[in-house]
């Protein structure tokens, strides 16, 4: 039992009921609270469950489907559609958002989500989650395509679930990020981790290597110097992580500091980025801030770019303040020609990234 200790529902009636509209939002986020269950036991049974392998489907972002990405994703969609809380939906899963219409209640909000993000790790028992980001819906009339395309700052609620050994869902409403556990005997959120903060400084970062070819001189001069260690101009070592997950690539820097970069690269020119701006990259940068973190495209802020499309992408930089600036900053002196970083031993004795 968890005498005194907050639940999801206790702290969201403290903090989010205090209106109409913050009854209806506690209400959604109990809700999506609901479907991460539903998911968090789906992904515990694993091959026991069938929920192991690839289906022969492919969905809108060209990757091979996992049966439980389709099963995440219906999960979230009934609940959005049963709940009467929202007036459409959006899904990585799915080509186009869709309209709640009748005989379903349309509510006051949109809801973008990504139902299983790191579905490539299934098959190895390696941690996966659920990203979601609630917006304000047009009025009374049915949302279109255009009332989606709304920037980070505009996001309501943004949240994730990690399905690891205990299944957490850290949230955001604007006035802090904080972490529920979910004790599965009682089937109640605990509130664990009340107003996270990250530190400002940091000796991890995370990137996928296999990309290093493709990236642009910044980021290659911040990797570099991050692995130069004590004998490089940073001269202190640093570790480098990489899950494949971006829910547990932030959930550890909530837990304790660094920066996770998907930078723009030159692999695919047509892809300015490899995230999802709507449901990866704003909601992730929301709970990242109000952190205390920083989040950046490396050339502008995320939460201020204007979206032109649902499924559009963009690089992400997030993580500990001062990291996340400094990278800002290299990218900076980059683009104005400034950056001396090429007449460094640490750069001159590879020959890579010489004119």
């Amino acid at each position: 039992m968890h005498l005194g200790r907050k639940t999801l529902s206790k702290f969201l009636i403290e903090n989010v009921s205090g209106s109409h509209e913050g009854a209806a939002l506690a209400a959604l986020l109990v809700d999506v609270a609901a479907a991460v269950k539903a998911i968090a036991a789906l992904s515990a049974k694993g091959a026991l469950g069938g929920v192991a392998g690839t289906l022969e489907s492919v969905n809108v972002q060209g990757e091979t489907q996992k049966p439980l990405d389709v099963l995440s994703n219906t999960a979230f969609v009934n609940t959005f559609q049963l709940g009467g809380l929202v007036a459409g939906v959006a899904s990585e899963e799915m080509d186009d958002p869709f309209p709640i219409r009748a005989p379903h209640t349309r509510g006051p909000f949109l809801a973008i989500f990504d139902p299983l993000d790191g579905s490539s790790n299934i098959d190895a028992n390696v941690s996966v989650g659920s990203i979601f980001s609630i917006l304000h819906a047009p009025g009374q009339q049915e949302p279109g395509l255009d009332d989606y395309l709304q920037p980070g700052t505009r996001q309501v609620a943004a949240g994730y679930a990690l399905y690891g050994p205990a299944t957490l869902l850290v949230l955001t409403v604007g006035r802090g990020t904080h972490g529920f556990t979910l004790d599965r005997e009682v089937g109640n959120f605990i509130l664990t981790h009340p107003d996270i903060k990250i530190p400002a400084d940091t000796n991890e970062f995370a990137i996928n290597t296999s990309n290093e070819r493709f990236w642009e001189p910044p980021v290659s001069r911040y990797v570099e110097e991050c692995k130069a260690g004590k004998t490089g101009p940073r001269e202190r070592d640093f570790n480098m992580r990489w899950i494949a997950s971006m829910v547990a690539e932030v959930h550890r820097i909530l837990m304790r500091g660094g920066i996770f970069m998907y930078p723009r690269d030159t692999k695919d020119p047509s892809k300015p980025g490899r995230l999802r701006l709507m449901y990866e990259a704003n909601p992730m940068s929301f709970i990242v801030e109000q952190a205390g973190g920083g989040a950046s495209t490396g050339r502008e802020r995320i939460l201020d770019i204007v979206p032109g499309q649902i499924h559009q992408r963009a690089p992400v930089i997030l993580g500990s303040r001062n990291e996340v600036d400094r990278l800002v900053r290299y990218h900076q002196e980059y683009d104005a020609g400034t950056d001396k970083s090429y007449d460094s031993p640490l750069f001159s004795e590879r020959g890579l990234y010489r004119p």
